[in-house]
């Protein structure tokens, strides 16, 4: 214990105070208290939040639909458009029928991912429990979706008819537990970019706070690691969805 009051204290003392991990931390917003899955925490502030910038963007700054549109409207129907040709190019015409759910899955990673970068602000897209929750219902709801349009058809996916007759059932094994990890993989995937982007630029601005004046190089690579994120948000949201429409086009179509 007291090596680590000491080292604490030389921290303190020389700036150098680096803790890339304590921001993503989960905290009750009132008190400090256990919590409990009532309890309000920072993850419920930035999730409402999340959801508050997409009304504002989606309804609000879209509900005049006027003919020249104004900026806000632009924005809003360039990612409608974007997702519904997404949806449409990989899952087919069949694919659009589940378009609100897609676009819903989009805009809600891609502004708590933008959020993210705020100053002081909390990115819940970092936290398994998060990703956990939104591939798993992916996984759920794809794989109910193949069970009611095709019944016991739906296997097929699992069973490579393309493939030499003796490898067929070794094939089908490593199909499915490709198909039973796809929900780890898809929460990991997304959970570990915002982490380990933001975990980065909190380690350049411990370096940057701690070297004073002449934290010139710590300033620059911080300036083009958020950057990186900045693209990296807007692609996470992309390749989360997109891995989505895979998923259900093999739903629509197990056989192809």
């Amino acid at each position: 214990m007291a090596g680590t009051e000491h080292s604490t204290d030389g921290e303190a003392a020389s700036g150098f105070n680096i803790h890339p991990m304590e921001q993503f931390e989960i905290y009750p917003l009132f008190g400090d208290g256990p919590i409990h899955m009532y309890t309000p925490t920072n993850v419920t502030l930035w999730m409402g939040l999340t959801l508050l910038a997409i009304i504002l963007l989606m309804i609000v700054g879209s509900r005049g639909r006027a003919m020249v549109p104004s900026r806000t409207q632009s924005i809003g129907e360039m990612i409608y458009g974007f997702v519904y040709k997404m949806v449409e190019d990989i899952a087919g015409k069949e694919g659009l029928k589940y378009f609100p759910y897609m676009m819903t899955i989009f805009l809600f990673i891609l502004f708590a991912n933008v959020l993210g970068l705020l100053p002081y602000s909390f990115t819940v897209t970092s936290h398994i429990a998060v990703t956990g929750v939104l591939a798993m219902a992916v996984f759920l709801s794809v794989t109910i979706i193949g069970f009611v349009r095709n019944g016991t058809k739906f296997l097929k996916i699992f069973w490579i008819s393309d493939a030499p007759l003796a490898l067929r059932p070794i094939l089908a094994i490593i199909e499915i537990i490709s198909y039973f990890v796809r929900p780890v993989s898809h929460s990991i995937r997304l959970a570990g970019n915002m982490m380990a982007g933001h975990a980065v630029i909190k380690v350049f601005a411990g370096f940057a706070g701690a070297m004073g004046l002449g934290a010139v190089a710590p300033i620059v690579a911080i300036v083009a690691v958020y950057g990186l994120e900045s693209l990296v948000v807007v692609i996470q949201a992309y390749v989360f969805t997109i891995l989505t429409c895979v998923y259900l086009n093999d739903a629509l179509h197990p056989g192809h």
